[in-house]
This record gives C-alpha cells, sequence and structure tokens, in this order.
C-alpha cells in the first residue's frame, strides 16, 4: 500500500488465521503484530489469545482453563488478580484442581451479561458489537451511542450509581455473570464484594502505549466468547497505527506540543512515559515533557509550566466546555494563556467531549487519535483527512 494513497478512515482487512502456537503459556513480546491460533481447552478448540503490546495481563492455556493474571503495568509492586476461564455448561473445576492453581477465581465463559465501571471497559462491548451483554454502567454522562441509550431507556441495562456510591440493591436485581472493575481509581468495591459476583480489573486505562489500551479488546473478547473477532479487529488497528507511525517517523520537523490546564491553581499533566507522550512521538511530535520519567498524572505549578512549555508549537486541550470553545474563552478562564506561543500562533488542539464521544470510543480507535495529531503536526502527510477527535481551534 502506497501511504500517499492512505484512507485514514478506513481500517486495512488482514487474516488472523495462523499456525497454532504450541507453546503453553507463552507470552510473545516484540514490536511485530500477535499470531493467535486456536488452542483446546475441556476438549473444545478456542482461538487463542496472546498480549503483545498490553503489559497489564498475561493468559496461560491449560488443558481445562485458559488463566489470566492481571497487574498494574505501571506498578510491579501493586496487588495482582486471577482467573480462570472455562467453557460454560461443563463441569465447572475448582481453584486448586489440576489445571487451576490456588487463589484464581473460576468464571465461566462466554458471559453472558456483565457491568462496565468505566468508558474505556464499555469502548470495547460497542467495538465487538456485544451491547446487549452490557446490563450496567455507571455514569451516563457524554453518552453518545444510540443503542445504548436506547437500552437505558428501555430498561435493558441498569445505571448502578458511581464509584463510591453503588446501589447494590439494583447490582443483585440485574445478577450479571462478572462486574469489570477499576481497582486503583476511587474504588468502593467492598460492598460489592458482598453480591458474590466476581470482579474482574480492567487495567487498560493504566497501559503506557495506545496500542497497549487497544488491545485489551482481547482481554473483554476472551470474557464474552468473541476471541476471534477481537484478534481481528486488533489487527486492523495494529496494521493502520503502524503504518501511519511509520509515515509520520520520516518527518525531520518534529513540533513540541504540551497538554492541560489549570485547575484549582495547579497544571495538571501526565509524565513524559504516559499513553499521551507516546502518541505524541508516533505522530512525530516531541511532548514538552518527554524526558519525565512518570507515567501518570503530574501536578505542576504555572511557572514551571510557562519556563518549559512557552515556546511550544502546539497545545492539546480536552474539556466539556458547555457551548462553542475559543481563544477569548480560554483566555477569560487565565489572562496568562495568551502568553503562549501555541496561543498566539493559533496552535490549540481541542476535543470537547461534549460533542465527541471521546472516552466512548477514543481507546479503541487509536489509529484515529494519531491521524489527527499527524493532520496537525504535519498536514502535508494526510492532506484530504476529516479530523474525528481533535482538530485545530478555530
Amino acid at each position: 500500500m502506497k501511504f500517499s494513497k492512505l484512507k485514514v478512515k478506513q481500517l486495512v482487512v488482514v487474516t488472523c488465521a495462523l499456525a497454532c502456537m504450541v507453546c503453553t503459556g507463552c507470552r510473545p513480546r516484540s514490536n511485530q503484530s500477535s499470531k493467535e491460533g486456536t488452542t483446546s481447552v475441556s476438549n473444545g478448540s478456542v482461538p487463542e489469545v496472546q498480549p503483545v503490546y498490553a503489559e497489564g495481563f498475561t493468559v496461560t492455556y491449560t488443558p481445562t482453563a485458559r488463566l489470566i493474571d492481571i497487574r498494574d503495568p505501571q506498578q510491579e509492586s501493586a496487588q495482582s488478580f486471577h482467573y480462570a476461564l472455562v467453557p460454560r455448561g461443563g463441569e465447572v473445576p475448582r481453584a486448586g484442581s489440576k489445571d487451576i492453581p490456588e487463589g484464581y477465581t473460576v468464571i465461566e465463559t462466554p458471559v453472558r451479561s456483565a457491568i462496565c465501571m468505566t468508558s474505556l471497559q464499555l469502548s470495547n462491548f460497542i467495538k465487538l458489537d456485544a451491547r446487549d451483554r452490557v446490563v450496567g454502567i455507571t455514569s451516563t454522562r457524554h453518552l453518545f451511542d444510540k443503542e445504548m441509550n436506547r437500552r437505558l431507556k428501555e430498561g435493558k441495562t441498569a445505571k448502578i450509581g458511581i464509584e463510591g456510591n453503588f446501589d447494590s440493591e439494583v447490582i443483585m436485581s440485574i445478577e450479571p455473570d462478572v462486574i469489570f472493575i477499576s481497582p486503583f481509581k476511587r474504588g468502593g468495591y467492598d460492598v460489592l464484594h458482598d453480591v458474590d459476583i466476581p470482579l474482574v480489573p480492567h487495567l487498560g486505562y493504566k497501559e503506557m502505549s495506545p496500542l497497549g489500551q487497544a488491545e485489551w479488546i482481547k482481554f473483554i473478547g476472551m470474557f464474552i466468547g468473541k476471541e476471534e473477532l477481537a484478534n481481528s479487529l486488533f489487527a486492523q488497528i495494529e496494521e493502520h497505527y503502524n503504518e501511519l507511525k511509520t509515515l509520520a517517523a520520516r518527518q525531520e520537523n518534529r513540533p513540541v506540543v504540551f497538554s492541560g490546564e489549570m485547575r484549582g491553581g495547579n497544571w495538571y499533566a501526565v509524565g513524559g512515559k504516559s499513553f499521551l507522550a507516546q502518541i505524541f512521538k508516533d505522530a512525530g511530535g516531541d511532548y514538552f515533557m518527554k524526558d519525565d520519567e512518570r507515567s501518570g498524572g503530574v501536578t505542576l505549578d504555572f511557572e514551571t509550566v510557562y519556563s518549559q512549555a512557552v515556546n511550544a508549537d502546539y497545545w492539546r486541550i480536552v474539556n466539556s466546555h458547555n457551548g462553542e470553545f475559543t481563544y477569548d474563552a480560554l483566555k477569560s478562564e487565565d489572562s496568562r494563556y495568551a502568553d503562549f506561543k501555541a496561543f498566539r500562533d493559533k496552535g490549540i488542539i481541542y476535543c470537547n467531549m461534549r460533542q465527541k464521544p471521546f472516552y466512548e470510543t477514543m481507546p479503541v480507535e487509536p489509529e484515529l487519535v494519531l491521524s489527527d495529531f499527524i493532520h496537525v503536526f504535519h498536514p502535508g502527510l494526510l492532506p484530504d483527512y476529516v479530523p474525528h477527535y481533535y482538530e485545530l481551534l478555530k
């Protein structure tokens, strides 16, 4: 494929029918596409899943189960979680049996119903066209998906409250097979332990690379019996993303970009090893904190940001502004913003979450986010591209 003919909104269809991997429990780690085949579990055949970019989960195959180990990819010393997926309908083995070690929670798959605690989790179900499995969600703020809104209206999906204030009666009434959680966020999950429903951490938000985050679609695919589709969709995402990354890597000019705004007297940004810093790099730009070793959120004062970013070329902003967001509106929040070169030269890259399904679909569309940034940083590479999430503020 010639890059000049690249269609940014059209994913490249690739074939995932590959030779069966004979290594039990192997964990490929490379910059190459994962090569899944099929494997036998309890005398049945299931498409094999192995993460390549995602650091937060691993999969080991035994004759009777798939053992999933989950950990925080940003902190190895954090608590880990262990699950054994077994085929639904047969005899359910117990932890401590021949193929399932002690400490593993056994879950029958495919899962028929689930609760999602975050938009990132929901994005996996939407991408896999499995909205009918989602029987409960937390916040419906900025929910764009028409089918999910219809399910809420018809009572097929319930609102279960927010983190720290869950409605356990509603949760018990809908009886989900599993609840996907984010254990290192605000939490409040103690009350859910009493409902006797498996709580499964989904740590896609902790991944430090765009493809790593998107690869959690395979994780959900294993639970709901859509492994083959998840593998295929991710292969398309990976193919397209890496084509774009290669295209941008040829550019010698690398504009500098910074991110965030003042909130409550502090400027909130992310470290140089974060998801955002990586996608700026892949788009042919340099994050203003690229040498910072942190992967999570960073709190800075205005003077520190100003000293490092006053001459940066671009400024990335995501918010949920009510109405039209303009340079005047931004300046009205803090007059010092006008001193930045990116403000003066109209270099603000903006996404309004009231108008775009940012958290709802962005996690599984990193190739579109990458395209947005390439279109800004190097407009000549994608001259006919129409921005999807981010665009220069008018």
